[in-house]
């Protein structure tokens, strides 16, 4: 069973979304270690959803229309302000490294990691089809509950850290320009406005 969720989890982490655009945003933005921060920060929206379905809340949040669609609707909007916070940003060329540059704050980086997952209430649903694949009601429920969640955080970090944060270290030498900084600013402002989108309308 527990190499059943350790494929999903898998699948789950390298199909592209939001936290993948955000994370490789940061790495290009911040650096490949600082991006850990936003990484985090995803990664305690991940266990406060879970956390969601296992006290039965996210029964009620698929259940009402109203609750689904607010949280919808804002997690959408949300997206959308970072799309366009990033279209509207003047480019700042890499002339110097990185972590040397003036760098956004942890917490800010940690901040936006927890609302980007947070404000996604598919991922509620999404949990609360897939947590009781992998839950034995005839075992003790918190020793399974620890490992599942325990699966699914080490899993998304190393994936969004060491796949789609390095993946974009390879980025970093079109950003040595303004001009290359401005399409790569021009590049995650649409897919951010794209995935918020597919989460406003898709149904």
């Amino acid at each position: 069973m527990w190499l059943s969720l350790l494929g999903a989890c898998l699948l789950i982490s390298f199909t592209p979304g939001a936290g993948a655009i955000n994370t490789m945003t940061n790495a290009i933005n911040a650096g490949f270690r600082r991006s850990f921060w936003g990484i985090l920060g995803q990664q305690a929206a991940l266990l406060m959803h879970v956390l969601v379905v296992a006290a039965g809340v996210g029964l009620l949040v698929a259940g009402s229309p109203v609750a689904f669609n607010i949280v919808r609707y804002g997690g959408a909007a949300y997206l959308v302000y970072l799309g366009v916070r990033l279209l509207l940003t003047k480019p700042v060329p890499d002339t110097a490294p990185v972590d040397q540059r003036g760098a956004e704050p942890a917490a800010s980086m940690f901040r936006r990691g927890l609302l980007v997952n947070l404000l996604n209430p598919k991922a509620i649903i999404f949990f609360l089809a897939f947590t009781p694949q992998f839950i034995r009601p005839d075992f003790p429920v918190i020793p399974q509950y620890l490992a599942f969640i325990g699966t699914v955080v080490a899993v998304d970090v190393l994936v969004m850290w060491f796949f789609f944060a390095a993946a974009a270290k390879s980025f970093r030498r079109f950003t040595r320009g303004a001009r290359g900084a401005r399409i790569m600013n021009l590049t995650f402002g649409v897919l951010f406005i794209f995935v918020a989108v597919l989460l406003a309308f898709t149904h």
